[in-house]
């Protein structure tokens, strides 16, 4: 063998073991379960809020610390103990609605919800998604299994509370993931999907994060990254699409989005808005940040979803 082929394959051994230290590390980043490691740092957008709605979020706020929430819990088709809270409403008829956090974060991520839909007469259940906050899971599922967990969360209101009128509600990656959900085969008691700052698929926001906050470009890094996750984690970057999944949804559909979002571009609402199934509604709100729309427009978002619902449950 030649001294060039010798360098030669030498080289390509120290990028291969390069891309997979790589891969490794973007793995701990976005996928492997923990809360001091993110895969993008939040910007502040300066917005103006008007007074009212600065004081219906803190008076939502200090509700919710109020509220005695009970626990539930449901084991997963993949056997993990899955935990939520929540709250009866007596007056509720048959109205639920869950709410779906984001990446990173837990049920109280929600709280600023809780009390709206309290008021509407619904019972509310906010889990904690696979691999956050009381749930067992060591990966984060970007949407994908959670809307697996999402049906079996909405049996559980069906059996157990007897629930009719069902409402999906998330945020960034819970918005992604109802709207996962949206593309499976419910049960009718489901009404409508609210989906707030969604992601298109977790191919696109990790190649969009990797690129806007390490100046990378996304291949090879994501298919390699993605190639750990499905040894791992069980799925794939691609296989995670909100896009796909909402295309095979036939439920009403309020899609919101900030526009000037600066972790998950407005665009990518655009698309998801474009090529979703059923009746749907799109609403961008100005000068909103990242699943700011709720704090700097309250009492229009209220509005907006009362109406939406009011909507959804005569279809």
């Amino acid at each position: 063998m030649s001294k060039f082929s010798i360098v030669a394959i030498s080289l390509l051994a120290i990028i291969i073991i390069a891309l997979a230290f790589a891969g490794d590390f973007f793995y701990g980043e976005a996928v492997q379960r923990g809360t001091e490691v993110e895969l993008y740092e939040e910007e502040e957008v300066p917005v103006t809020i008007v007074l009212e709605d600065e004081q219906m979020i803190e008076e939502a706020a200090e509700w919710y610390e109020e509220q005695e929430f009970e626990t539930a819990s449901i084991l997963s088709y993949d056997d993990l103990r899955l935990e939520g809270d929540f709250l009866e409403n007596e007056d509720s008829g048959g109205k639920a609605v869950i709410l779906a956090h984001g990446f990173r974060g837990n049920s109280e991520d929600m709280k600023n919800f809780v009390q709206f839909y309290y008021d509407q007469g619904f019972d509310v259940l906010i889990p904690d998604a696979r691999g956050h906050g009381e749930s067992e899971g060591d990966y984060i599922g970007f949407g994908w299994h959670d809307r697996l967990d999402i049906k079996q969360w909405t049996q559980l209101l069906i059996d157990e509370e007897n629930s009719s009128d069902i409402f999906l509600h998330g945020v960034s990656m819970g918005a992604a993931s109802v709207l996962m959900t949206s593309g499976e085969e419910l049960p009718a008691a489901v009404k409508g999907i609210i989906a707030d700052s969604a992601y298109t698929s977790a191919a696109d926001i990790l190649s969009y994060q990797l690129e806007s906050i390490y100046n990378l470009p996304a291949f090879p890094l994501i298919p390699i990254t993605s190639g750990i996750t499905e040894l791992r984690a069980g799925f794939t970057f691609n296989e995670a699409s909100a896009l796909e999944q909402a295309a095979r949804n036939a439920l009403p559909l309020f899609i919101i989005h900030g526009e000037a979002d600066e972790l998950v571009p407005t665009s990518m609402a655009e698309e998801l808005y474009e090529a979703a199934g059923g009746d749907k509604m799109f609403w961008t709100v100005p000068d909103a940040g990242h699943v700011k729309a709720y704090t700097i427009a309250t009492q229009e978002y209220q509005e907006r979803l009362k109406g939406f619902i009011e909507d959804s449950m005569e279809k």
